[in-house]
């Protein structure tokens, strides 16, 4: 009877061990195309000159609609700089901070920081409301380019081709991201461009939700594009009550017209 019991005890010692020391499950196919298409798309913004890239400056044109009619037009420039994330919190806090600037001189941003955010006109600053920020805190985590930029190396990240398409008469790569929190990516990658020219948003556990769609332009290699979000124009608090990093001017642009967030490696973008 003893023997016996030793025997069991050894046998389920050693399935144990064996279970231990088991490798880890091999990439499917999908996995491995997936991961290429990636690789290629980053090496085509530049590879690890992109990847290193601290600050950004993005220009173009900011459009707001009423009732799906134009309402109004401004020149827009996107000032971001790219910040470091502690491991393991990629998925949750963003590694960035952005002004969005309007109009020729200007006078008018929003200011999106890892502390808060605020709307500044010549009348002053106005925090914005915790549901925009949230919005914005969301679609910036599944943004395509920052992205590939921060959250490549996000534990739980799986990425997975979905075969090849033509869209907008496009030949294209389709590849799936989705994260530990089931948010997920479809990109369309170009075929000869390597860059992303559509992108699909969905949450993979809710099945009914409506999908955001949103189609980028095919760009150059030296190129890029980005939305911008339309203005708000609320009532905006004095200028006394603007946070002191705002009242120093510290984010304001410098003498040759450019705005830096940081002295590092910066990046100029033209957005049509």
């Amino acid at each position: 009877m003893k023997v016996g019991v030793i025997r069991g005890l050894l046998v389920a010692a050693a399935l144990a061990s064996g279970q231990a020391t088991a490798p880890a499950s091999a990439p499917t196919s999908a996995e491995v195309r997936g991961k290429r298409v990636v690789n290629d798309a980053v090496k085509a913004l530049g590879g690890e000159k992109f990847l290193q890239m601290e600050d950004r400056i993005e220009s173009g044109r900011a459009y707001s609609f009423y009732r799906e009619r134009l309402s109004g037009l401004s020149i827009a420039k996107i000032y971001t700089t790219y910040i470091t994330v502690a491991s393991g919190h990629t998925a949750d806090d963003l590694g960035q901070r952005e002004r969005q600037a309007f109009g020729k001189n200007e006078d008018s941003y929003v200011l999106f920081r890892e502390d808060g955010a605020w709307d500044v006109t010549f009348r002053g600053a106005r925090e914005l409301e915790p549901d925009r920020i949230q919005r914005y805190h969301d679609a910036t985590l599944r943004n395509i380019f920052y992205l590939l930029r921060q959250r490549l190396e996000e534990p739980g990240l799986i990425i997975e081709s979905r075969g090849v398409d033509v869209v907008d008469n496009q030949p294209v790569e389709i590849v799936e991201i989705t994260d530990a929190q089931d948010r997920v990516i479809k990109v369309f990658f170009h075929q000869s461009l390597k860059l992303p020219v559509r992108v699909e948003l969905a949450r993979s556990q809710d099945p009914g939700a409506q999908r955001r769609n949103g189609t980028l332009r095919p760009v150059s290699r030296s190129q890029g594009r980005h939305p911008v979000a339309a203005r708000d124009h609320a009532r905006a608090q004095r200028r006394e009550d603007l946070p002191d990093f705002l009242r120093r001017g510290i984010l304001q642009p410098e003498s040759d017209g450019q705005y830096l967030f940081a002295s590092g490696r910066t990046a100029q973008i033209w957005t049509g």
